[in-house]
C-alpha cells in the first residue's frame, strides 16, 4: 500500500463534535438560573475554546496518544467529554498552596522550576522520604508520584535509576508539579471502600437549601391561617345573631375598631418578617377581603355595596369550609395542621448530620451511618430547636450512605453501589491494592497503591487508528522501580482478585456488559496474573475504523473453547466456532502491521463483516455509517461474548448464585429496558442495551444444565407479564426464537426474530405492538 492511500485510511477528529460542545456550554453559561451551573458552564467554554484554537494552531493533534505538542505520552492531559485533549496538562496550571507553602519553607521562589531543584537536595530528599515512610500524602495526579519515586531510589542506593528519572523529568519541572499533597493521616486500608468521602457527603448536605414550596405551606399552617381566624372572630362580631351573612349589620363600636386597628399592626409585622406567602396580599383572596374592609371600617369610611357583598360572602364560605372559630371543627383542623406545620424541614436536619459529620476525618468514608442519620436526641433538639426523636428523612439519609466504608460485596449488597459504572468507580480502590503488593518494601507499596488510584483516574483520550491508551508501565517512574517487583506471589494474588471482582461484576449486575474503565482494571489484574485472559474494551462505532486488534481474535478463540461444539449460544447466533478456532491457528503470529504500527486481525475483520451483512439487504445507509459500523462492532460482541467467556473459561468465574439465576436476572433487565422503549422517540440506544441484556442471557443459559436450562426458559414465559402489557408482545417474537433454537430449530424460522441491538433499518423491536395501538 502506498503512502498516500494508507493516508485515506488514517481518522482525523472532527472539529464538528467540539463546536457542538462549544455552543452548549455557552447556552448554559448565559442562561441557567443557577449560577454554579453558569460559572461551570462558563469554564467548560473555555476549555472547549482551548481545543478549538489548538487543533486550529496545530497545538493538539486530537485522536493521538500524543495530543499535545510537546508533550510526552506519559503526560496526564486535561480531557474533556468525548476525550478531547485541551492542551493543557492536569498537573499543570498555578501553583498549588501546598507547593507555595513548601517554596516558604525552603526559602526558595515560588515557582516550580525551584522547589524541583529544592526537592533534590539533602534536605529536600530527607523530607520525601519522611511523607514516604509516613504514607501521609495525596496523590492526585500521576506525576505527583514521581519525585517521591526519586527519593526512594536514592536512598535504596538505585543511584542510576535515580538519576535518570530526574534528567526525564528534568524538561518538564517548570511546568509540572512531581509531589503530592500532604494530608493529616495516611489513607485508611483499602480492604474496606466508600463511595463518597465524607466530606462528599457535607458538600452534598449542605447544597440542600430550604424548599420553597414546603416553607410556603408551613408559613400558611402556621401564620396565615390563624391570623386569619382572628380576623374571621373578629368581623363576626358584627353579625346579627353571629350569623356569616349578617355581618356588619350591628355598627362597630370603639372597642371593636381598636381591636381592629392592633390587628392591622399585626398584620403588617407578619407580612414584613413572613415572605414566602403571598396570597394574603390578593384584594380577591378571602384573606384580603377580610383585612380590606376591615381597613377601610377602622378608617371610618362605610363600605359600598360591592365591598359589603364581597365580605359577607367571603365569611360565609369560610366558616362553610372550616366552621366558626373556636367550634371542635375547626380546632381539631388548627391542632393536626400545627402538628404537620411542626415537622422538620429536610433543610434543617441536613444541617444536623451535617453536624454530626463535621467531627469525622474528612477524606475517609464513615465506619458506621447509623448514629450519623439517628433520630433527634433530646440533647440535640435542645441545641437546634428540632423536634425530639424526628427522624432523618430518606432524601437526607442517601448522601451519608454513599460515604459508607466497607467491603465491595457490602456495598454492592446495600445498594450503595447501583450500577456496574459505579462500580467501576471503586474498583481501582481494590486494584491498587492488589497491584502494589508485588513491591516487598511497605513504602513503596504504599506509593504504588496511590499512584495506581490516580492513573485510574486518568480520564481516557479520543485514540484512532487503533492506538491504545497509555499503561501505566509506560510512566517514567513506574518503569524505573519496575525491578523491585516481586511478580510470581503478586501474580496469584491478582488472579484471585481477578476472579472474585469479575464474579461479583456479572453477579450484581448481569444484565449489563463491562463498562470500559472496569474492563481496563480487569484487564490490569489480568496482566498481573498472565493468565491468558485478553479483555476487550466496546469499541465506539462512530470512530470504528473497519478493522480489530489480535486481542479479539484471541478473546473469540476462548469463547470457542467454552461453547464450541453446539451449545445454545453458538446455535443461537449461528456462529461456527470451530472455523474460530481455524482462523485463530491461522493468524497466530501472522497479524498485520498497519504503517501507523497498530497490529490487527483482518480475518476477524472480515469475519465480522460478512456476518453483519449475511441476510440484510443493501440499506440506504451503507458501510462507513455509524449504523454499520454498529453491526459489525456488535458481531466482535457476539463472537468474543464480550469479555464472559475470558472471565469463566481463564478467570475462574463462577458465580455463587448459579448460572440459572442470573439468566433469569438478566432477562429481567430484557423485560425492564424493553418497557422504556414504548412511545419513546429516540430508542435505539435503549434497544442496543436490551440486545446486550439478551445476549448475555442466552451466555447464562448455555452454561446451565440442561435441567436448569428448561426449567429457566419455562419461567421466561411468565415475566413479561409483571411488565406492562407492550413489553410482552414486544418480546415474543424474541422469546419464540430463543425456544426454537432450544428445540433444534434456528431463531429466525417462523414468527421467531433473533434478538440484535444494532441495524441499518428500522428496528422491528421499535414499533408498537399491534395490539397497544389506539
Amino acid at each position: 500500500m502506498n503512502d498516500d492511500a494508507d493516508q485515506q485510511h488514517l481518522a482525523e477528529a472532527n472539529p464538528g463534535y467540539a463546536s457542538g460542545q462549544l455552543a452548549r456550554a455557552l447556552r448554559t453559561a448565559l442562561t441557567h438560573d443557577d449560577p454554579d451551573t453558569r460559572r461551570r458552564a462558563g469554564e467548560r467554554q473555555r476549555a472547549w475554546r482551548s481545543v478549538l484554537a489548538g487543533m486550529a494552531n496545530g497545538l493538539l493533534t486530537i485522536g493521538s496518544r500524543t495530543p499535545v505538542r510537546d508533550l510526552p505520552a506519559w503526560v496526564t492531559p486535561e480531557v474533556l467529554r468525548g476525550g478531547f485533549a485541551t492542551g493543557a496538562p492536569s498537573a499543570g496550571g498555578p501553583l498549588t498552596e501546598y507547593e507555595a507553602e513548601a517554596a516558604r519553607r525552603a526559602g526558595v521562589p515560588p515557582d516550580r522550576q525551584a522547589l524541583f531543584a529544592y526537592w533534590l537536595t539533602e534536605d529536600g530528599l530527607a523530607q520525601l522520604g519522611e511523607l514516604l515512610d509516613g504514607g501521609r500524602y495525596e496523590v492526585t495526579v500521576p506525576e505527583e508520584a514521581a519525585l517521591l519515586t526519586v527519593a526512594w531510589l536514592a536512598r535504596a542506593g538505585e543511584t542510576d535509576a535515580a538519576v535518570a528519572l530526574v534528567e526525564e523529568l528534568a524538561p518538564f519541572a517548570g511546568r509540572l508539579r512531581f509531589t503530592p499533597r500532604p494530608a493529616a493521616r495516611p489513607l485508611p486500608d483499602a480492604g474496606t471502600l466508600h463511595r463518597r468521602t465524607v466530606a462528599e457527603a457535607g458538600a452534598s448536605l449542605a447544597r440542600r437549601r430550604p424548599s420553597a414550596a414546603v416553607e410556603t405551606q408551613r408559613e400558611a399552617l402556621t401564620v396565615w391561617q390563624p391570623f386569619g381566624d382572628e380576623l374571621l372572630a373578629h368581623w363576626l362580631e358584627t353579625a346579627d345573631a353571629g350569623h356569616p351573612a349578617r355581618v356588619l349589620t350591628r355598627a362597630p363600636d370603639t372597642a371593636w375598631r381598636g381591636r381592629g386597628t392592633e390587628l392591622l399592626r399585626r398584620y403588617r409585622d407578619l407580612a414584613g418578617r413572613h415572605t414566602y406567602c403571598t396570597k394574603h396580599r390578593s384584594a380577591k383572596e378571602n384573606l384580603g377581603i377580610l383585612r380590606g374592609a376591615l381597613e377601610e371600617t377602622v378608617a371610618g369610611r362605610e363600605l359600598d355595596a360591592r365591598r359589603l357583598g364581597l365580605l359577607r360572602h367571603a365569611v360565609t364560605s369560610m366558616v362553610r369550609r372550616r366552621g366558626l372559630p373556636g367550634s371542635p371543627r375547626l380546632t381539631a383542623l388548627r391542632r393536626e395542621q400545627a402538628t404537620q406545620a411542626a415537622l422538620p424541614s429536610h433543610h434543617a436536619l441536613a444541617q444536623l448530620v451535617l453536624r454530626r459529620l463535621s467531627g469525622l476525618d474528612q477524606r475517609a468514608g464513615v465506619a458506621e451511618v447509623a448514629p450519623l442519620v439517628a433520630d433527634v436526641s433530646e440533647e440535640e433538639a435542645r441545641e437546634t430547636g428540632l423536634p425530639t426523636g424526628a427522624r432523618v428523612p430518606p432524601a437526607v439519609r442517601r448522601p451519608v450512605e454513599a460515604a459508607l466504608s466497607a467491603p465491595l460485596g457490602t456495598l454492592v449488597e446495600r445498594g450503595i453501589v447501583p450500577s456496574a459504572e459505579v462500580l467501576a468507580e471503586l474498583v481501582p480502590q481494590l486494584v491498587a491494592a492488589t497491584t502494589a503488593q508485588a513491591y516487598p518494601d511497605l513504602a513503596l507499596r504504599t506509593l504504588a497503591a496511590a499512584h495506581h488510584r490516580a492513573f485510574a483516574s486518568r480520564r481516557s483520550l479520543l485514540l484512532l487508528n487503533l492506538q491504545r491508551q497509555v499503561r501505566a508501565e509506560e510512566l517514567p517512574w513506574v518503569r524505573a522501580v519496575a525491578g523491585q517487583r516481586a511478580d510470581s506471589e503478586a501474580g496469584a494474588v491478582s488472579a484471585v482478585a481477578l476472579r472474585q471482582l469479575g464474579e461479583l461484576a456479572v453477579q450484581a449486575f448481569p444484565g449489563t456488559i463491562l463498562p470500559n474503565p472496569l474492563i481496563r482494571e480487569l484487564s490490569v489484574l489480568a496482566r498481573r496474573a498472565e493468565l491468558g485472559a485478553p479483555l476487550v474494551e466496546e469499541l465506539a462505532a462512530d470512530i470504528f475504523m473497519g478493522t480489530f486488534s489480535p486481542k479479539f481474535l484471541a478473546a473469540a478463540r476462548i469463547a470457542a473453547e467454552l461453547l464450541g461444539g453446539g451449545s445454545l449460544y453458538e446455535r443461537y447466533y449461528a456462529v461456527d466456532y470451530r472455523a474460530v478456532r481455524n482462523l485463530a491457528i491461522v493468524e497466530a503470529g501472522e497479524a498485520l502491521t498497519t504503517s501507523y504500527g497498530a497490529r490487527t486481525s483482518p480475518g476477524f475483520a472480515k469475519l465480522c463483516v460478512e456476518r453483519a451483512e449475511a441476510g440484510s439487504p443493501r440499506s440506504r445507509r451503507g458501510a462507513g455509517s455509524v449504523a454499520a459500523n454498529g453491526k459489525v462492532i456488535e458481531q466482535a460482541q457476539i463472537l468474543t461474548t464480550h469479555n464472559l467467556a475470558t472471565l469463566v473459561h481463564r478467570a475462574g468465574v463462577d458465580p455463587e448464585a448459579g448460572w440459572a439465576d442470573l439468566a433469569r436476572r438478566a432477562f429481567a433487565t430484557v423485560c425492564r429496558l424493553t418497557g422504556r422503549v414504548h412511545n419513546n422517540p429516540r430508542p435505539l440506544s435503549t434497544i442496543k442495551d436490551v440486545a446486550y441484556a439478551w445476549r448475555q442471557l442466552v451466555f447464562y443459559l448455555s452454561l446451565c444444565t440442561p435441567g436448569e436450562r428448561a426449567r429457566t426458559l419455562g419461567r421466561l414465559a411468565h415475566e413479561p407479564a409483571l411488565h406492562p402489557g407492550h413489553v410482552a408482545g414486544r418480546l415474543a417474537p424474541a422469546l419464540t426464537g430463543l425456544y426454537q433454537v432450544a428445540e433444534g430449530g434456528r431463531a429466525d424460522e417462523g414468527t421467531g426474530r433473533m434478538l440484535l441491538g444494532w441495524t441499518t433499518d428500522r428496528h422491528w423491536l421499535h414499533p408498537n405492538p399491534t395490539s397497544e395501538r389506539s
